[in-house]
């Protein structure tokens, strides 16, 4: 059986303070990861939501759904 597939949003930004850029995932509280480029905390972003996942699967916590993102419509003109 195949894991489900969670598509959760990721900001990620530079912080000056920590030298590297930060990445959050607001919809798991406490989820977050850093790197020193943005592809490295992207890529450590996943691995720090998919160890959030387990660990809640382990503790029977509940996993939260992701929140819709809704695009503001922009006209050309």
């Amino acid at each position: 059986m195949r894991e489900p597939e969670y598509k959760y949003t990721i900001e990620i930004f530079w912080s000056e303070e920590d030298g590297g850029f930060i990445a959050c995932v607001p919809d798991l509280k406490n989820c977050a990861a850093w790197g020193a480029s943005y592809e490295e905390a992207l890529a450590q972003a996943h691995l720090a939501i998919r160890a959030d996942l387990m660990s809640r699967r382990v503790f029977g916590e509940p996993i939260p759904e992701p929140t819709p993102r809704i695009l503001a419509q922009q006209s050309i003109g």
